[in-house]
């Protein structure tokens, strides 16, 4: 089975959500691949540094300094809760564009650097202050993971896989996908981090749905020899 998420790597819930999700595959013991897609929560954010957490925070939501830091600690603990070393109040917020555009070359890739890649790329922004519209940052990231610093300062100097990051949130749109993270397991679109015990329902579900729409197998024989046959 294959999971597709939509997330951004500036989206508390969404490193949240993609946890609790590994988690419920992990307690099932099932074999499901997972794809992560792109989706900017601001598109329009600055390459640069622009001031803390909780003064953006307060800003975007109408809130008091101290109701923003009260939120802000609220996610925190949800992150601590599902095991990650989560410093949300010590955030650098950036424009995460070429951080998506980098995770395209590691599918690219394949053998699993896209799923590293991305979990690093969390940890960078929530547990390490890491500015992720840094190519500095970005590239050393990537070197770490198994890409080669040529390949992810040649990505990052130009425009490449910038079509595949707005494909996927062209995409995103057709499905009418708001907010991140958003999951489609099957033929199920789930908004929001779910807890582990929920995402676990959901996964069993979406593939005992799987299983009996595979289709049954005969066996027939014929002038050329005998087979199975597929029939749905």
């Amino acid at each position: 089975m294959k999971v597709i998420y939509w997330s951004d790597y500036a989206c508390p819930y969404c490193y949240i959500g993609e946890t609790h999700l590994k988690q419920a595959i992990k307690e099932l013991g099932a074999d499901v691949e997972i794809e992560m897609k792109a989706f900017e929560l601001a598109p329009h954010a600055s390459r640069e540094y622009v001031g803390p957490t909780v003064d953006r925070f307060a800003k975007k939501y109408g809130l008091s300094k101290a109701a923003a830091q009260a939120r802000i600690d609220g996610i925190s603990e949800m992150g601590h809760k599902a095991g990650l070393d989560f410093r949300y109040a010590e955030t650098r917020y950036t424009n995460t564009f070429d951080a998506h555009r980098l995770t395209k070359l590691a599918r690219e890739k394949g053998g699993g650097l896209a799923d590293r890649l991305s979990e690093r790329l969390y940890h960078a922004y929530f547990a390490e202050e890491s500015e992720l519209a840094d190519h500095d940052v970005l590239t050393k990231i990537a070197v770490e993971e198994g890409l080669s610093e040529d390949e992810a300062r040649a990505v990052l100097d130009s425009d490449r896989y910038a079509d595949d990051v707005r494909l996927d949130e062209r995409e995103a749109q057709r499905y009418g996908v708001t907010g991140v993270p958003f999951f489609l397991l099957g033929r199920y679109g789930i908004p929001g981090a779910m807890p582990v015990e929920s995402m676990k329902s959901a996964l069993q579900k979406a593939m005992a749905e799987e299983r009996s729409a595979a289709p049954a197998q005969g066996m027939t024989c014929g002038p050329d020899g005998c087979r199975l046959e597929e029939r749905r």
